[in-house]
């Protein structure tokens, strides 16, 4: 018994209201639904509807994963109750008051800034190429999610003011300032290049591929590791890993970390402070270098 022919009716239930109501990402709906199949598999296929407390504690103390697994089905299995609650299904959560995994804060990777500037030194040759220089420096010298990157409008971008209005998370607006270098690009590329990627189209959108659309997610992933490739930089690269250099650069040069927050958009200060384990990491790393280390 191992694929969704196991689950029992209220979890397909369920799991169509997370495709259909809630709307779930592809990645994520099929997460949830994977780790449905693999809590019902440990519990013999039996309808996982009607666990008790105990039942559902002893499957996340004693079930042979990693503790951000088994948080992971527990939060699965809480909204999974939650939803049974709303339906009136069955009247309790068994999993709300299970403690949930301690988990390891893994300290963010980031460039340094002589990696940054090898990521940035594009040739500049063809129209794409500025464009993908603008974006990689808009990305690094804002800090913006490459999600926020690629919804920018032309109306979003002040250029006497020289920021950008940017539409974050729970669509929280934020001005985000940018630099004189990055100004420079995003100009060239507006004024000069854009216009020989739309060929005589429109679009609203700041950065767009060949066929006039916005650019995606998946096409700007493929792009920044090609060109991560050609310049030769033997280390993970994403999207997330810049908003980080950004963040940590920052606070290596002395920001403030409440600004670093506002720029980030982050909504609390405590998400914002893992860069200050960062930067702690490499005042260790830099005493090592002392002569009596």
């Amino acid at each position: 018994m191992k694929n969704e022919e196991i689950l029992s009716k209220n979890v397909i239930s369920y799991l169509d209201y997370l495709r259909y109501i809630r709307k779930l990402s592809n990645n994520t709906y099929l997460s949830y639904k994977y780790n449905l199949i693999k809590i019902t598999n440990y519990f013999d296929g039996v309808d996982i509807s009607y666990l008790s407390d105990e039942e559902v504690r002893e499957f996340i103390y004693k079930v042979d994963e990693s503790s951000e697994t088994k948080a992971h089905y527990l939060t699965v299995l809480r909204s999974f109750y939650d939803y049974l609650i709303d339906n009136f299904i069955i009247k309790s959560n068994p999993a709300k008051n299970i403690k949930m995994p301690k988990l390891k804060k893994k300290l963010p990777k980031y460039l340094t800034l002589e990696e940054v500037d090898q990521l940035l030194n594009i040739k500049l040759t063809k129209p794409i190429d500025y464009r993908n220089k603008a974006m990689l420096e808009v990305l690094y010298a804002t800090g913006i999610r490459i999600s926020e990157l690629l919804d920018l409008k032309m109306s979003d971008y002040y250029v006497e003011e020289d920021c950008i209005k940017v539409l974050g998370k729970g669509s929280k607006e934020r001005i985000v300032p940018i630099s004189e270098i990055t100004k420079k690009y995003l100009l060239l590329y507006i004024n000069d290049y854009r216009k020989f990627i739309l060929k005589e189209r429109t679009s609203d959108y700041i950065f767009v591929n060949y066929n006039a659309k916005r650019m995606s997610r998946q096409g700007f992933t493929k792009i920044l590791k090609s060109i991560a490739d050609e310049n030769h930089l033997d280390k993970e690269i994403s999207p997330h890993i810049l908003r980080h250099s950004f963040a940590t650069h920052l606070l290596n040069n002395g920001a403030n970390l409440r600004i670093i927050q506002e720029l980030l958009g982050h909504s609390y200060i405590s998400t914002t402070e893992i860069y200050s384990h960062i930067s702690k990491e490499k005042i260790k790393d830099d005493y090592k270098n002392h002569p009596h280390y």
